[in-house]
């Protein structure tokens, strides 16, 4: 089988290795698509927290082609998509329902490879058999719905507040989807058009072009009543500035989501009299639980979003590279690899 393995920054590459043969409890898949992601363009531009070489990607679906011993819930032929992490359930934190902060959370890299080991754990709790009428780039967007699904989760969204979300790459445009749905009125911020149009069919009712040379926190509150600053702002970028930005288009009272993964040993200062006295609350939040890989996994079955949207190219594993950094330039939402 064909694989793609990162050994460094800017250095992908494409090797060949037996197809794997799964253990107790484990299924083998032979992958249909895998979708590109920020995260692979972040580790590709600047690397990654794990020591390369290592395998890459995690937005993946297809038949599964071999079953461990103790598999009951799938069988060889199903059409499945994978979650890429399963909570231990055991640890101090898994204990205390914060499961994105499990310690025994390994990630499922390898979804850019023709098959792909699922590893028990996730078999048992976040692996998926698709309906007839879910093809396989629709079910490929689990993993990172299921992350919008619970940053959104986690900030008090009301019918009738006002949200900004500051970016619209994959994960912004699926806040701003998710905010829309919980009754808000979305403010979306970039510099693309093509990411702007979307935004708007997504349900922004709001757009801040930033490619202008405009203050873009001044542009936010202009929006709100008497200029008073959003209900909720969504920082979706990874950028250090765009963090300092959100805490500022925030009202008294209201809360900041910081969301997007920034580039290691980066800080941020907030400006403290207002943190206290406005009662500010500035959130962090990392990746998922299965509870809301559940709930997305039922959104894509009720279209929420759709594939249509946000998949644009396709390309082949040999062409892996070219199709994540289409993805990092902004030029695409997603692209997706397709195996024969």
């Amino acid at each position: 089988m064909k694989r793609v393995v990162y050994h460094g920054i800017q250095d992908l590459r494409l090797e060949e290795t037996d197809i794997p043969v799964p253990s107790y409890g484990e299924v083998v898949v032979k992958n249909h698509v895998t979708l590109t992601c920020g995260t692979d363009a972040k580790m590709y531009m600047r690397g990654y927290r794990y020591q390369p070489p290592h395998l890459i990607g995690h937005e993946a679906s297809g038949v599964i082609c071999a079953v461990g011993e103790g598999v009951e819930k799938f069988k060889v032929g199903d059409r499945v998509v994978a979650h890429n992490t399963a909570p231990c359930h055991k640890c101090y934190y898994c204990k205390k329902g914060q499961h994105s902060m499990c310690i025994d959370l390994p990630s499922n890299l390898g979804s850019y490879a023709e098959y792909q080991l699922i590893p028990k754990r996730i078999v048992e709790e976040t692996m998926f058999l698709l309906p007839d009428d879910m093809d396989y780039k629709q079910a490929a967007l689990l993993e990172p719905l299921a992350c919008a699904v619970y940053g959104t989760s986690e900030v008090p969204i009301e019918l009738g507040d006002t949200v900004v979300v500051n970016g619209c790459g994959p994960i912004g445009l699926m806040f701003i989807r998710l905010s829309y749905l919980r009754g808000a009125r979305v403010i979306a911020v970039d510099m693309k058009e093509n990411r702007l149009t979307l935004a708007k069919k997504m349900g922004a009712q709001e757009i801040v072009n930033i490619s202008e040379d405009i203050d873009q926190v001044q542009e936010v509150r202009k929006l709100t009543e008497e200029e008073r600053g959003v209900d909720i702002a969504i920082e979706a970028t990874g950028v250090t500035a765009v963090w300092n930005m959100a805490f500022d288009m925030v009202r008294p009272g209201g809360t900041v989501l910081c969301f997007g993964g920034t580039k290691k040993d980066t800080t941020v200062t907030f400006d403290c009299t207002r943190l206290h006295y406005e009662q500010i609350t500035v959130k962090g939040v990392f990746h998922t639980t299965p509870i809301h890989v559940h709930a997305a996994f039922e959104l894509l079955k009720m279209n929420a979003i759709t594939a249509d949207d946000f998949v644009q190219n396709e390309f082949s594993i040999e062409e892996t590279e070219q199709a994540i950094l289409e993805h990092a330039r902004g030029e695409v939402i997603k692209n997706c690899i397709i195996y024969p």
